[in-house]
């Protein structure tokens, strides 16, 4: 049998072209990241199997094997995962392992992987951006300046300049933190719950805001701004801001990831997809409905009645 008969289906190819074309690789902070293709699939041709190649995909914050599962029920051929769910390398593929199980379930039912994650953080109209339209939405203000935290040097794709990871926001005028951050629960998908650590002897006007997706402690290391937007940060940081005068809102790790892949990403997959030759026809773009931030807020005077 000859090796160089084995290859991706066209529709996946078509996938990583777009994902690439939105989000180039790179601007993935390489040091430490992982992405691209993962893991790849077959086309019918040079696989065992004569079940054809779906022409769906499913976005998913992050991959689980309940993510999985919904894959395969819901027919995807194709995957794109926010965070990268193979990290480091593996020494053996078993079942005792949940990251282990994935990659066996999903080569048995053919299914490729693509994460594009901290690319689509740098990405100018990215992730970071997305987090940044929110300290202006609905607010009726108008924002002085707009700037990238942490700039990405060296050569960029042309159309990239300027791309980077944080952003922060300047205002003209001071904005209200109660106003920030129902602009941020709501923009966020809605969250009821959010955390927050501020100085307790600081009025709550706001003139600049400091954004990064995820966790984003050390991206926005030195960035002087009144409020600062992440996913998570550890204690300690967070009680270092508060005495330097800052005010920290933690809305959990994903949940400052997990709506862009509706608002945005879903969308904009969709359009570079039909300007793909190859990929105009019959191309369905699923968001995850088992995906999910791990962390729930519990009242321990009502806790949840399955318990």
């Amino acid at each position: 049998m000859a090796s160089s008969t084995l290859a991706s289906p066209a529709f996946t190819q078509s996938v990583v072209k777009a994902m690439r074309t939105l989000y180039p690789e790179q601007l993935a902070d390489r040091a430490w990241d992982n992405v691209g293709l993962l893991q790849e699939n077959l086309s019918p041709s040079s696989s065992s199997s004569s079940q054809s190649v779906s022409r769906k995909i499913l976005l998913t914050n992050d991959l689980t094997i309940s993510v999985a599962h919904e894959a395969i029920a819901k027919s995807a051929s194709v995957i794109v995962t926010y965070h990268p769910f193979i990290f480091r390398g593996l020494k053996s593929i078993t079942l005792s392992d949940p990251h282990q199980r994935i990659v066996l379930l999903l080569a048995q039912h053919n299914i490729a992987v693509y994460s594009p994650h901290t690319a689509i953080d740098a990405a100018p109209g990215g992730l970071n951006d997305w987090l940044a339209d929110m300290a202006s939405a609905n607010l009726s203000i108008t924002t002085a300046r707009r700037s990238v935290a942490k700039p990405i040097s060296g050569t960029l794709p042309q159309g990239f300049e300027g791309s980077g990871y944080g952003r922060l926001v300047e205002y003209q005028e001071p904005v209200e933190l109660g106003k920030l951050v129902q602009s941020y629960a709501k923009g966020l998908g809605g969250l009821r719950y959010v955390m927050v650590a501020r100085p307790k002897d600081k009025p709550t006007a706001i003139n600049s805001v400091a954004v990064c997706a995820g966790s984003g402690a050390d991206v926005l290391a030195g960035v002087e701004a009144d409020l600062i937007v992440t996913g998570e940060m550890s204690h300690h940081a967070a009680l270092r801001l508060t005495m330097l005068g800052k005010t920290v809102l933690m809305v959990f790790h994903s949940n400052s990831e997990r709506q862009f892949l509706r608002d945005v990403l879903k969308p904009r997959l969709e359009k570079t997809l039909s300007e793909e030759e190859g990929a105009k026809e019959g191309v369905e773009v699923l968001v995850s409905e088992e995906d999910a931030d791990p962390f729930e807020i519990w009242d321990v005077d009502n806790l949840p009645a399955e318990l």
